[in-house]
């Protein structure tokens, strides 16, 4: 009887395998893709002598228009690869304080628009942290900068980072994959903390894109803080 059983459970569970593999099979082709692209990248930066970046990152520029939907406002400006790259790109890039408001630059991983219905991003959500226009622009190099090193704790979790340029204030927000995942959300607070030196005076806030979604703003209405 018990061997008629374990023989039944062992057919139930070889007619699920498939369905399971076959779910999860497109998704796995599509991140071994991209990992062998990734390192075929680097590979062939270093047989030019220079310094690889772990991932390509992309810079995206929003002004905002009256009328005209969030994502045809969004324009890329460069990518790049390398060490070398991103400092000619970063010395021409203009500094917080010389933007319009209000105005969004997003640093972003190759493959994610910095939108909050891109397939990397709809179910995460960010870290916010709004600054005085007077010091916004030092933050937001060392966070560049630590997005560019991949310093960040749960690296392979952030999507990207984001400079808002507002009339009073400057924020930057720092993106990630899974809002529901606390671990992960509470060891990048305290990543993005100790790397930016952040003063205990700041506040940290975090907001889940499907809020955002819900109430179609970015940094009101905020879920956590820290």
């Amino acid at each position: 009887m018990e061997a008629a059983v374990e023989k039944k459970e062992t057919e139930q569970e070889e007619q699920q395998l498939p369905h399971a593999r076959k779910d999860d099979a497109p998704a796995a082709a599509e991140e071994d893709e991209a990992d062998s692209e990734e390192t075929e990248r680097r590979n062939r930066d270093l047989k030019a002598g220079l310094h690889p970046l772990r991932r390509k990152l992309v810079l995206w520029y929003t002004r905002r228009t009256p009328g005209a939907r969030y994502e045809d406002n969004i324009k890329k400006i460069i990518d790049f690869s390398t060490v070398e790259s991103f400092w000619v790109c970063y010395c021409h890039l203009a500094r917080p304080s010389s933007l319009p408001s209000p105005t969004d630059l997003h640093l972003f991983k190759d493959g994610i628009r910095p939108l909050w219905e891109d397939p990397a991003n709809q179910n995460g959500g960010k870290w916010i942290i709004r600054f005085k226009k007077a010091v916004s622009g030092r933050f937001w190099e060392d966070l560049v900068l630590v997005l560019v090193g991949d310093q960040l704790e749960y690296s392979d979790d952030v999507c990207g980072v984001v400079l808002s340029v507002r009339f009073n204030e400057d924020i930057l927000s720092v993106w990630n994959r899974n809002a529901t995942d606390h671990q992960a959300v509470m060891a990048l607070r305290d990543s993005i903390k100790r790397h930016l030196k952040l003063p205990h005076s700041y506040l940290m806030e975090y907001k889940p894109h499907d809020a955002s979604r819900r109430d179609n703003s970015s940094y009101r209405n905020t879920w956590l803080r820290g």
